[in-house]
């Protein structure tokens, strides 16, 4: 299939000689314009002019979330204020805020990626896409709003939230492309089920998904409920928002990562030492030609591996398992809970919305898995689930079926873990 931009099936030497260019004025210009990265590199005993290869980058230092939030707000900025055109801003999961600025020719490439990203998805000019990412300072809804603009598309800036009126736009409007959190995309699901509706009686016939890891299940649960193709897209604001990497539709294998402008890397989460192809580590990224805010090196936490392009030139990315800093530790056991919905969803009795409780019990941790039944489904109460689970992963849980809607529903990035063992130490 053609691309969106003809750089997507650039052979190898073409895109490493244009990423080696793009990677010599990214490292230029951060160094020259934002002390941050003047102290870092002068720290580290590397300056840009080292750089005459991209196996040179492992050279180069880390830049962590912590430094974003040190140099918050405009520390972290590469060109004067006035030139930036837009700020987004998260508080994350601590409450310590973060900040990204973009200059005009920022927004203008965040557009053309996205705008790629959702071609590559099976989306096209002159289709209508249903917008439930939310506004506002997460990246998230203007980005793909932007790209579908771009793309020629018409779009529903519905954001979240507001269930029952997102299932009445989706009936009355009639749109071909979903773009959500694959947990709120399973809310209107929901919604649509309780009016009676099912996938014959929906226009839709793409989805795209992201923000947060979800499973092969999920989009098994998805594509079947929803009657379309459920495709991965995968972004975070420190390097640009939605639209760093994607699957494309005639695959689904990887996300394809836009190498021309981000360069990523697989690296120990423990020791940061490059990982070769193929191995799982944690995912860092380089920015190639951002002006307002360019990032060398940014630990993203998200673990990940990376393996060669198929339907594009550019590499791919596995779909994301979790994150360094969600994994939890039961026991001595590692655990992720996108191991759990796996395992989830291989039960035909219960439903994908759950929530993770840890609690300490006698100075030993412990976990309740909360999962909904399905509309008449009949369960065991938990038990195959708990046995399941203790089978794959060594841990034993307990595990509480509860009725259909009895999992508080999210507009956003659903929360599955709720740690409660801090206020019982």
């Amino acid at each position: 299939m053609r691309g969106f931009d003809p750089i997507e099936t650039a052979s190898r030497d073409e895109l490493t000689a244009l990423q080696t260019e793009r990677m010599r004025w990214s490292l230029r210009h951060a160094y020259a314009h934002v002390p941050f990265y003047r102290r870092s590199f002068d720290a580290a005993g590397v300056h840009p002019d080292d750089f005459s290869d991209l196996a040179d980058l492992a050279r180069f230092p880390f830049t962590t979330k912590q430094d974003l939030r040190e140099a918050f707000p405009f520390g972290m900025f590469a060109v004067p204020r006035e030139q930036v055109r837009r700020i987004h801003v998260s508080s994350g999961t601590t409450g310590a805020a973060t900040l990204v600025g973009y200059t005009a020719e920022d927004l203008r490439m965040w557009a053309e990626v996205m705008a790629r990203s959702i071609h590559a998805a099976g989306g096209r000019p002159r289709m209508m896409v249903h917008n439930a990412y939310g506004y506002g300072l997460f990246t998230g809804g203007l980005g793909m709003h932007d790209g579908a603009e771009r793309l020629g598309c018409a779009v529903v800036p519905v954001s979240g939230g507001m269930t029952q009126r997102q299932a009445q736009l989706i009936i009355d409007l009639r749109p071909d492309l979903l773009m959500a959190t694959p947990s709120y995309a399973l809310a209107i699901m929901d919604e649509l089920r309780a009016r009676g509706l099912g996938p014959g009686d929906i226009s839709l016939r793409l989805g795209l998904f992201g923000a947060e890891p979800w499973t092969e299940g999920m989009r098994a649960e998805l594509e079947q409920g929803f009657g379309i193709d459920a495709i991965d897209i995968y972004g975070l604001s420190e390097v640009i928002g939605p639209g760093v990497s994607v699957e494309c539709i005639e695959t689904k294998d990887g996300l394809h990562v836009w190498e021309d402008h981000f360069f990523p890397e697989i690296v120990d989460p423990d020791t940061g030492k490059v990982l070769p192809a193929g191995e799982v580590g944690e995912l860092v990224f380089t920015s190639l030609t951002k002006h307002a805010m360019p990032v060398i090196r940014y630990r993203t936490r998200d673990l990940s591996r990376l393996l060669p392009g198929t339907a594009r030139t550019m590499r791919r990315m596995e779909k994301v398992t979790g994150r360094a800093d969600d994994m939890i530790v039961l026991r001595g056991v590692n655990v992720f809970p996108s191991q759990i919905e796996a395992l989830i969803l291989a039960e035909a009795h219960l439903a994908p919305h759950y929530l993770l409780e840890l609690r300490r019990e006698t100075r030993l941790d412990s976990m309740t898995v909360r999962v909904e039944a399905r509309d008449g489904g009949v369960h065991d109460g938990g038990g195959g689930l708990a046995h399941r689970i203790h089978a794959t992963l060594g841990i034993n849980v307990r595990v509480d079926v509860v009725a259909p809607g009895g999992i508080e529903r999210s507009a956003g990035k659903a929360k599955r873990i709720v740690d409660l063992r801090e206020g019982e130490r």
